[in-house]
């Protein structure tokens, strides 16, 4: 028996065809049901690749209802600070395309929508999206091709929400104390590590 599963047959041979259900779930709009969980998250996660085929996921927060839903078949996502590397924006101008996934605090399911991305300054898309904090220095549009909600097994498995099995902070070095070490280690470089404290005033600076 063969230890990688290299074409679509041998594939479907281990698991079987998809339920129909799971197939029939996929919609090309923004149903009143996705409106609602988008209204409601303050978090998604965005999936780009180059195009060289080089992923990335990046994640992306703010008050719920944060992205925008002009129509039902346009969200709107507003670009805040981060730390320029850009990844998504550069991925969105190489290919066109995002992946987005969707999820409400204490949510079990998820929702994942799919479609083509482009940059956007028009000046409606950013006073759509701007708040107390700032309006962005661009927007991400993306033309909705697909939606489906995503089941719960994930997050019951994973428990994430449930706070009895958080783990402590502790566990781990500050981010930049992490950092470091994989600087010096990887690029044979000393860079100065902030402690956590001073790490997350930085961060409350550019929220």
């Amino acid at each position: 028996m063969p230890t990688h599963i290299t074409n679509l047959e041998a594939l479907r041979e281990l698991y079987g065809p998809a339920r129909e259900r799971a197939l029939k779930k996929e919609i090309p709009a923004l149903d009143t049901h996705a409106t609602r969980f988008v209204g409601l998250s303050p978090f998604v996660v965005l999936a780009s690749s180059d195009a060289g085929g080089h992923m990335d996921a990046s994640p992306r927060g703010g008050e719920p209802g944060f992205v925008k839903m002009p129509d039902a078949h346009t969200l709107l996502l507003p670009d805040a600070p981060g730390n320029n590397r850009l990844d998504t924006l550069e991925n969105i101008i190489a290919t066109g395309r995002l992946g987005l996934l969707f999820m409400v605090p204490g949510f079990d399911e998820t929702l994942r929508v799919n479609g083509r991305a482009v940059l956007s300054t028009d000046p409606a898309d950013l006073a759509l999206c701007a708040d107390a904090r700032r309006t962005p220095a661009l927007v991400i549009r993306l033309t909705v091709e697909s939606v489906y909600l995503h089941c719960a097994k994930a997050f019951m498995r994973s428990g994430l929400w449930d706070a009895s099995r958080h783990t402590d902070r502790a566990k781990l070095p500050s981010m930049a104390e992490m950092l470091r070490d994989q600087i010096r280690v990887f690029k044979g470089e000393e860079v100065e590590a902030e402690s956590q404290a001073q790490m997350l005033e930085r961060y409350r600076q550019t929220l």
